[in-house]
C-alpha cells in the first residue's frame, strides 16, 4: 500500500490524499496504528489516512490525530472486516443497529476525524447520521442526504462485469469495448493485418537497400 501510496503522490499533486491503513496495521494497539500511520505520511507521501471502525477505534483514532495526522473515519459496511460481518451485507437495517452505528459516527467526530465514510446503510439512517454530526460524511450506498459521495472507478465506469452493487450507477461500459477491442486485435494479428507499414519503424533508404543487397547475396 506504501508503493500505491507513492504512486498516487507522484501524480495527483493538487488533491488531499488519503491513504487506506491496511488490515492488521492499526487494529493490535494504538502504538501501533501511530508508526504505521507515521510511515503512510513520511513514506507513502500521504496527506492523511484512513481506518475502518467505531466506537472500539476512538482511542486509536485520538493517539493518530495527537501526533498530527488527519484520520478519515469509515462506519457501517466495513470491507476489512466483512467475514465478521457474515459478508458484504447492509448494515443498520434494525433500529437497535441503527442507533449503534449513530453512536459510532459520534465516537469517531469526538476523537478527531475530519469526516467519516457511511458504506452499505439504509439513507434515512444516513442521512439522520449526517445531520448529527458537524464534519462531513462520505457515503457509497447511503441515499443522497450524505455530504459528499464516492464509487469505486472500476465499479462506475463498467470495466468489471460480473457484478454490480445495487448502489453503483455505472455511466460507462467499458468492459465490452476492452473486449471488443481486443477481439479485434487477435483477428488482425492472425490475418497479419497489424502491425501495417504505420505501426513499424524505417530505415533510411540507402540503408535499407544495403541490407536488402547483403540479405539477397547470402541466399
Amino acid at each position: 500500500m506504501l508503493h500505491h501510496s507513492r504512486a498516487v503522490a507522484r501524480g495527483a499533486k493538487s488533491t488531499f490524499r488519503v491513504a487506506d491503513l491496511p488490515f492488521g496495521s492499526y487494529e493490535v494497539s494504538p502504538e501501533i496504528a501511530v508508526q504505521n500511520a507515521l510511515r503512510f505520511i513520511k513514506e507513502g507521501n500521504a496527506e492523511a489516512v484512513k481506518l475502518e471502525g467505531g466506537i472500539e477505534m476512538k482511542e486509536t483514532i485520538k493517539r493518530i490525530t495527537s501526533v498530527g495526522i488527519p484520520v478519515l473515519g469509515h462506519i457501517g459496511l466495513t470491507p476489512q472486516r466483512h467475514n465478521a460481518l457474515g459478508g458484504f451485507r447492509v448494515q443498520g437495517k434494525t433500529m437497535e443497529q441503527a442507533l449503534a452505528l449513530l453512536d459510532d459516527a459520534l465516537a469517531v467526530q469526538e476523537a478527531g476525524c475530519f469526516a467519516v465514510v457511511l458504506e452499505a446503510i439504509p439513507e434515512p439512517v444516513a442521512t439522520y447520521i449526517t445531520k448529527q454530526l458537524s464534519i462531513p460524511t462520505i457515503g457509497i450506498g447511503c441515499g443522497n442526504g450524505c455530504s459528499g459521495q464516492v464509487l469505486v472507478l472500476n465499479d462506475m465506469i463498467g470495466v468489471f462485469d460480473r457484478f454490480t452493487p445495487r448502489f453503483c450507477k455505472r455511466y460507462l461500459n467499458l468492459d465490452k469495448s476492452i473486449t471488443d477491442a481486443i477481439v479485434e486485435f487477435r483477428e488482425e494479428v492472425r490475418s497479419r493485418e497489424f502491425p501495417s507499414q504505420e505501426h513499424c519503424y524505417p530505415m533510411k533508404k540507402d540503408e535499407q537497400e544495403k541490407f536488402l543487397s547483403y540479405i539477397k547475396n547470402q541466399e
